[in-house]
């Protein structure tokens, strides 16, 4: 009997891809005249195409050829201005084919086939050209590619542009590429800070630059120049002979280096985005400090009472140097991670100042006032520098401050900063970021804070202290402005609690931010309040329904609303489905259970 269904052949014989044939057999199409009906004239050279083939891939010539005038879909010939007949053979050929080989083209023909992809939308052909060409920066062509990008706004290229000036400033400006560049394009580099050459190289490029010194163009050009970075005798035997600058301008800059603390002063910088530049890669060197090697050998696991860190002797503010760091060159950062020793439970206070010269500095981070443990992650405004000095003003423990590893960058991922200090958006009462539960009983150490939202019981799980006497005290790792945060209360029957809230920032002194005395609350709470700064959180249990005890399973700060809850685990308005253990009177470890009923 004959199957009456059709043969299935196997999944890799299931489809019949012969694009390469495709594109091989139009590609032949492209050199000659053959069925040809439309001649593009280039440069005076003549390309025959086919009509339909270019309308079929390119909206641009869809709309010349076949556009609603009758001349246009009868013209037999197009004349092409401004079109470079190299560029447009490439772009006949991507057309038709699919492929270019841009290895083979030379630069200005690259930079044309590039011009036209942005012309015609071909997007992406757009695209791979300017990643091709980003591999091919060097100081002999990057100020051209730049020119091309800011003309056809190509963000990416652009960007990739000015980070390889920034990086090789004074060779750029010393290249004959330099003086190829815009107007508009030149002034987008030189007026970043991170333009990093020395301001008198910068005005000696722009005089080369500048061909007509009294023109409008030259004056808008030289306002670039940062005249208050030069010295006393570059603005006098540099700047004033070219005549660029007028005499009030020299007086001027003179005036604000005179009356400007040093800092004040908008210096350029490197920058080197999301990387460490506190490194002897890039140059940098403990240069105070006891035990100078261990801060910025990157080694951050290996430190122990002996060795792995470095230190100085805590004194009174003004008297102690700190430890002090140089960098490779000025640079720009606005983020510092810190490492304090923390083998115990010591904490610490700190500042941090940086400076351009080592006599005027201004204190970026302070920490003077608050209680801080393990890793640091500081953020600030963004900032030319060359040293950053850390100085220790407290240890609980003795006199002397410890760290363990120093790192230094600038960043681009987004931060907000309230009275300086992070208002965090991330949970940060976590071990992994290095808060602990300092106060308070529970079978596992930091249960609390271990993101487990699902395996509690009567006998494990939580965190709890007393009626009437302790609290949970939860330390984070450095002061955050703290405006929520989120408790899971133990929820395995229906008893309820009742509680409250404080905020502290040295253990001293409380600031009670929730106050639920006089409800009654079970389960998930979310609890927001005006921003505090706080590294302590005190929870303070004041009554349950059941005993004398009082049991928090989760806590979390500020409190993340995405948060979902695992499955099995209570929500805010699910209370959690009764166990069936015998004895629901949860005691922690402060004292036994007893024996009765849980509604004794």
């Amino acid at each position: 009997m004959s199957d009456s269904h059709p043969l299935r052949p196997m999944s890799s014989a299931s489809e019949i891809d012969h694009l390469h044939l495709l594109s091989e057999q139009l590609g032949a199409l492209v050199p000659g005249e053959e069925y040809s009906d439309v001649t593009f004239v280039v440069e005076e050279k003549r390309f025959p195409a086919h009509r339909v083939i270019l309308a079929a891939r390119c909206q641009y010539f869809r709309a010349l050829l076949y556009g609603g005038l009758k001349e246009s879909r009868d013209q037999a010939e197009v004349r092409l201005e401004e079109t470079q007949a190299e560029a447009f053979s490439m772009l006949l050929r991507y057309l038709y084919t699919g492929r270019a080989t841009l290895s083979e083209a030379r630069e200005d023909t690259l930079l044309d086939f590039l011009g036209l992809a942005n012309r015609y939308g071909l997007q992406p052909l757009e695209g791979s050209i300017c990643e091709f060409l980003r591999t091919l920066l060097s100081t002999r062509n990057v100020c051209r590619v730049f020119n091309v990008a800011s003309l056809y706004c190509l963000t990416g290229l652009g960007e990739a542009c000015m980070a390889y000036m920034d990086r090789n400033a004074t060779e750029v400006l010393k290249s004959d590429d330099f003086l190829t560049l815009s107007k508009s394009a030149l002034l987008t580099v030189v007026r970043r800070d991170s333009f990093a050459a020395s301001e008198r190289e910068i005005f000696q490029a722009l005089c080369r630059w500048c061909h007509n010194g009294d023109s409008p163009e030259a004056k808008e050009v030289m306002s670039s120049v940062r005249l208050p970075l030069m010295t006393l005798s570059e603005m006098l035997n540099v700047v004033r002979p070219s005549g660029l600058l007028s005499p009030d301008d020299l007086l001027d800059a003179i005036q604000t280096r005179s009356e400007s603390r040093d800092m004040d002063l908008n210096y350029r910088g490197m920058l080197i985005p999301e990387e460490n530049i506190a490194t002897m890669k890039h140059g940098a060197a403990v240069v105070k400090g006891e035990m100078k090697s261990a801060l910025l050998d990157g080694d951050t696991q290996n430190y122990d009472l002996d060795h792995g860190f470095s230190r100085h002797p805590i004194e009174e503010e003004g008297r102690a140097a700190g430890i002090q760091v140089r960098l490779g060159q000025p640079s720009i950062i606005n983020h510092i991670r810190l490492l304090l020793w923390d083998k115990d439970s010591r904490s610490y206070s700190y500042y941090i100042e940086v400076s351009m010269d080592e006599l005027d500095w201004v204190r970026v981070v302070d920490h003077s006032k608050f209680l801080c443990r393990s890793w640091q992650h500081l953020y600030f405004q963004a900032r030319v520098c060359r040293f950053i000095r850390v100085v220790g003003t407290h240890n609980t423990v003795n006199k002397v401050f410890h760290s363990v590893a120093l790192e230094c960058m600038f960043t681009q991922r987004p931060f907000t900063l309230e009275k300086d200090l992070l208002v965090p958006t991330e949970n940060v009462a976590t071990v992994q970021a290095c808060a602990s539960v300092i106060e308070g009983v529970s079978r596992c150490r930091n249960a609390l804070l271990n993101g487990d939202t699902s395996h509690y019981d009567w006998d494990s799980g939580y965190t709890c202290h007393q009626l009437g006497s302790g609290a949970i005290v939860i330390q984070l790792a450095q002061p955050y402005m703290l405006g929520s945060m989120r408790l899971l209360l133990w929820d395995c029957d229906e008893r309820s609690y009742s509680y409250y809230v404080e905020l502290s920032t040295n253990q001293q002194h409380w600031v009670r931010v929730i106050d639920c005395t006089k409800m009654a609350c079970r389960s998930w709470q979310t609890l927001t309040f005006d921003r505090q700064p706080a590294s302590f959180i005190r929870i303070v249990g004041t009554h349950n329904t059941a005993n004398e005890v009082f049991h928090c399973v989760h806590f979390e700060c500020p409190a993340q609303v995405d948060t979902v809850a695992k499955e099995g685990s209570p929500g805010p308005d699910q209370p959690k489905p009764e166990s069936s253990s015998q004895n629901s009177n949860p005691q922690g470890l402060m004292f036994q259970k007893p024996s009765t009923s849980p509604h004794t």
